[in-house]
């Protein structure tokens, strides 16, 4: 994911930092700055990286065409 999202937003985000946090057994949370993005507590597990990336992207660059991820399924 952290490969994922530098790639594609290597203009917007200088970096991904990973911190294990010491007080909450399984906390996992993505934030940008002080916005949180993603608590697995809260929205119910992992994220996908395709919700993953618009998720950043409607918080750093609303304007960006994700491409693929930004297209639904068809069947």
């Amino acid at each position: 994911m952290a490969q994922e999202i530098l790639s594609t937003f290597e203009t917007e985000i200088d970096e991904v930092c990973l911190r294990p946090c010491r007080t909450e057994s399984g906390r996992f949370r993505i934030t940008c700055g002080d916005q949180l993005i993603w608590c697995r507590k809260r929205d119910g597990g992992f994220p996908d990286v395709k919700t993953l990336k618009q998720r950043i992207r409607d918080l750093v660059d609303p304007e960006k065409d994700l491409g693929h991820s930004d297209r639904e399924k068809t069947s």
